[in-house]
């Protein structure tokens, strides 16, 4: 003898159906949000030895280069929590923030900072997640970090 759900309980099980895909998405949010963060008022010294810092800058939040960016940057964003990446982002050359002063970008620019505080790549154009993580994976700090996790 098979056992079947009741119409009554198949009834109340549906009704939940369209509560789990809004969760996913909720749930999936979280890491975008610790991913992203406004760089008006950013100071990357706060970064050192913590995070390494992706500043993506543009002259409006409307420039096409800087959406597609931060579109391919959020959509892998676990790519990039794994790395210890902070994107930070700029869209007001008026408000003259210290990320503009200290990397003085020219409309939009992709600039990766190493946790030492130094420059590592600046890029007049969108990159994908695998050509940052790539990048990243060479830095020597990384390279220690995968191995302190072998290790363990």
């Amino acid at each position: 003898m098979k056992p079947s759900l009741s119409p009554a309980l198949t009834f109340v099980l549906a009704s939940f159906l369209p509560l789990i895909q809004p969760l996913a998405v909720f749930a999936a949010e979280p890491e975008a949000s610790a991913l992203v963060q406004a760089g008006e008022t950013a100071d990357l010294g706060s970064f050192l030895w913590l995070k390494r810092p992706v500043v993506v800058f543009a002259d409006s939040p409307q420039d096409p280069r800087f959406k597609e960016q931060m579109e391919r940057l959020t959509a892998e964003a676990d790519a990039l929590l794994d790395r210890d990446v902070v994107v930070l982002t700029d869209t007001d050359p008026a408000a003259r923030s210290q990320l503009r002063q200290k990397l003085r970008p020219r409309g939009f620019m992709l600039v990766l900072v190493g946790k030492d505080g130094g420059v590592k790549l600046r890029k007049p154009h969108p990159w994908t997640v695998r050509e940052l993580t790539r990048s990243i994976d060479k830095f020597p700090d990384r390279l220690r970090e995968v191995e302190e996790r072998r290790e363990k």
